[in-house]
């Protein structure tokens, strides 16, 4: 706990501490000896160098004043009889993306209102909020962007908290109960939660073979608003936050006049003396950029909107912020400035070996065993604070990305009126290469300009050897860098589907024309489609209609959908085709009431983390040591499988009523289940198995249409404890499964 601020804290381990030390002090080394190393036949070149990599020390020194400890929150209890109104503000979203936020806004915990603030005037929203009970309002100017609809909100209500979500993002259930709490506290004038996102596959999210999945915004969320929380200093993103009425007509309402509403309410709220608290759990999930077109206009906006708020309020000087305020604030501003470093450091090799004026002297010993040092202390220290959320190296490739936007954004501390502009949620939009122009010509530039420097040197004797080395090898690393990046940038533009499909396992048994019936798992799937492995007919081919049911925590929901496509196992037999062992199906709705339930249950939750037991955080260098010389073995955890199960609840079942879902690790029910044996009857392509597993403890996972229950197998050398594989095959008759036991082979 600290004294100062009354708030218990995680601080870095003592190794950690250690490497910030160490590089410290290298770093004063380093930079105190540097002049001596400029290059007087380039004294500007040599200057701006200089000053480059001394900015990079300055924002090194502002990051870990804000990460050096983190902010742990006891989550106080929500009191009974707060009025509280929702406000999802929306100007052109596609309707069946704000159905979805306000379908999950409705059924939150603790009693509210929701109101639609349509500032797009449409028929279609109005009618929306009708049929699902929501208050709408809409506006017949669009003065102040955001900031205005949300105090024409504030304008209609009456409640002593307000909630905001974008169109996009759908609260979980608990987000009312986990936030109200801590304003118990007078002074607490707005809780912010991460604003997270569901879709993994979008431009900002990296996936690998293991279960670990990270984002570009990994260590704001995680780390660093955690650090600001622990000074006061958590700023209100917009979206998947609460707010204290009366704090807001303060200072005003929605703070107005930038494009960046947020940031611009947190300073004002702060400089009046109100408090803030970052609740770091993910209790809203929206939509990611899923190109690199939205991606950069985004961060375009955002770093404008930092730029006049610069402007207008001001930030070391601010009168109402502490220093530890303004040194928050003013670190979160000038990251935008960034760009200007980095576009310097991607071009300094190119005018090195191509001109042959170097803005360092010599590149002797003496610069290497204190450059090299610096360096490699640099990416150690930022790993380790960053407490494997950092993933340096691919935040480079973000920084190649993103540093002509944020330099470009910079340009707005000296411009007017700025127009507000909505992150488009679409998958497709404009083409993406003039968005990464500047990145293909650095990497043409300085592809060209290696075999340039080599002429330098051969033929001109204008470069020094080490000069051409050391060069040489920052040009090839900034060039794989930008092939990385524009890469994986055309990798996500290609084509793809137009709604996410999640990664959740479902049971489902499906009906086939011909009167078979089977079933299967559900594995990716949305309101629009699925795909489900399963035993199947020899005679399937696309356009078959078939219906069935899919089970849900909250009970089986009726589904009827078409065949799109069909998925073969790979041949066993040179020139024959594998059998089919799943099907692509588009759903084919009877009513909205029954897609709403569906989306209901996958939008406003974390489930597809939880289920698959995906991460975010990595290990870090230090970790990786420790392993090393422990001769500790830490496994990569993989991509849980699962395979549909019926389950019962009493010994007179022969087979079993209920369905559930097994993994190599986890069973998975809709009810609770106590820990102990269980008979299960596993459905797979070689027939009905019945086996017992062994079950050691309970995890309820939170959905927003009921609890899902994960049952823990125990592990014995890597692998999950079954018993009595070979047990004898259960009887069919009664069971509804009856006529499939021939026809099922394993998928």
């Amino acid at each position: 706990m600290s004294k100062a601020t009354g708030i218990r804290y995680e601080q870095l381990r003592p190794s950690q501490i250690l490497v910030v030390i160490v590089y410290l002090i290298v770093a004063v080394i380093y930079f105190s000896w540097r002049p001596t190393v400029f290059n007087p036949q380039a004294p500007i070149f040599s200057v701006l160098l200089y000053v480059a990599e001394l900015y990079g020390f300055f924002t090194a020194l502002l990051h870990l004043f804000m990460t050096w400890r983190l902010a742990e929150r006891d989550m106080p209890a929500a009191p009974p009889g707060l009025s509280v109104d929702v406000f999802v503000p929306s100007l052109n979203e596609p309707v069946d993306l704000v159905r979805r936020t306000l379908l999950a806004a409705i059924e939150m915990e603790y009693p509210h209102k929701v109101w639609l603030l349509d500032d797009g005037n449409r028929p279609e929203m109005a009618r929306l909020a009708a049929e699902l009970g929501c208050n709408y309002h809409a506006r017949d100017n669009n003065e102040h962007a955001k900031a205005g609809n949300l105090n024409a909100g504030l304008a209609l209500s009456q409640a002593d908290f307000v909630a905001v979500f974008d169109a996009d993002h759908a609260p979980a259930r608990r987000f009312l109960v986990e936030t109200l709490g801590y304003f118990n506290d007078p002074k607490v004038s707005f809780v912010q939660t991460p604003q997270d996102f569901f879709n993994l596959d979008s431009y900002q999210h990296r996936k690998n073979k293991q279960a670990t999945v990270w984002t570009e915004q990994s260590l704001f969320f995680r780390v660093i608003q955690r650090g600001k929380d622990y000074w006061n200093a958590a700023f209100f993103c917009g979206s998947c936050a609460i707010l204290r009425r009366a704090s807001l007509d303060t200072i005003g309402g929605f703070a107005t006049g930038t494009v960046t509403e947020d940031l611009h309410t947190s300073l004002k709220l702060h400089k009046a003396g109100f408090e803030s608290v970052y609740h770091p759990h993910s209790l809203a999930f929206g939509i990611a950029p899923a190109s690199v077109v939205p991606f950069i206009k985004q961060r375009i906006r955002w770093g404008q909107g930092a730029m006049q708020i610069w402007r207008r309020e001001g930030v070391v000087f601010a009168r109402g912020l502490t220093l530890a305020q303004r040194i928050n604030y003013l670190a979160s501003m000038s990251t935008y400035f960034d760009g200007w470093q980095k576009g310097f450091f991607y071009l300094a090799p190119i005018v090195v070996l191509t001109t042959g004026l170097s803005p360092i002297s010599t590149f002797s010993e003496g610069f290497l065993i204190r450059f090299i040092p610096y360096i490699l202390l640099t990416f150690f220290m930022y790993e380790e604070i960053s407490r494997g959320y950092g993933r340096t190296l691919m935040i480079e490739q973000y920084n190649f990305a993103r540093f002509w936007a944020f330099a470009w954004a910079t340009l707005a501390m000296f411009r007017g009126k700025l127009k507000f502009r909505v992150t488009s949620k679409s998958v497709t939009g404009s083409s993406y290469r003039r968005f990464v122009m500047p990145q293909f010509l650095i990497l043409l530039l300085s592809a060209l300009a290696i075999p340039v420097g080599l002429m330098m040197y051969g033929y001109f004797g204008k470069l020094p050897l080490d000069g051409l080395i050391a060069n040489s090898i920052w040009a090839l690393v900034n060039s794989t860098l930008a092939l990385l990046m524009l890469l994986f940038t055309r990798a996500s533009s290609q084509s793809r589907r137009n709604e996410y499909r999640f990664p959740i396992p479902l049971p489902a048994r499906l009906r086939f024309p011909g009167g078979t019936t089977t079933y299967g798992t559900v594995d990716d799937i949305s309101s629009s489609g699925f795909r489900l492995y399963a035993q199947l007919p020899d005679d399937v081919r696309n356009g078959v209609e078939v219906d069935g049911e899919l089970y849900l925590p909250s009970g089986t929901l009726p589904i009827r959908a078409n065949i799109a496509a069909t998925i073969r196992a790979p041949s066993q037999r040179p020139g024959e085709p594998g059998y089919i062992k799943a099907i692509g199906c588009v759903f084919d709705w009877n009513t909205t009431a029954e897609r709403d339930r569906l989306d209901l249950f996958l939008y406003g939750s974390d489930l597809q983390w939880q289920v698959q037991s995906l991460t975010e955080r990595s290990r870090t260098p230090l970790q990786y040591l420790g392993d090393l010389f422990s001769g500790r073995h830490v496994p990569n955890v993989a991509k849980r499988q699962w395979t549909t199960v019926l389950y019962r609840d009493n010994a007179e079942e022969s087979i079993g009523k209920k369905v559930g879902l097994l993994s190599r690790d986890m069973l998975l029910t809709f009810s609770p289940l106590s820990a102990g044996s269980h008979e299960v009857t596993t459905i797979t392509r070689t027939g009905l198995e019945q086996i017992q597993i062994r079950t050691d403890g309970e995890t309820v996972y939170d959905s927003p249409v009921a609890p899902v229950y994960g049952h823990v197998l125990p592990q014995q050398a890597g692998k999950p404890v079954t018993v009595d594989t070979a047990a004898p095959r259960p009887s069919l008759a009664g069971s509804g499964l009856a006529g499939q036991a021939g026809m099922i082979r394993r998928f």
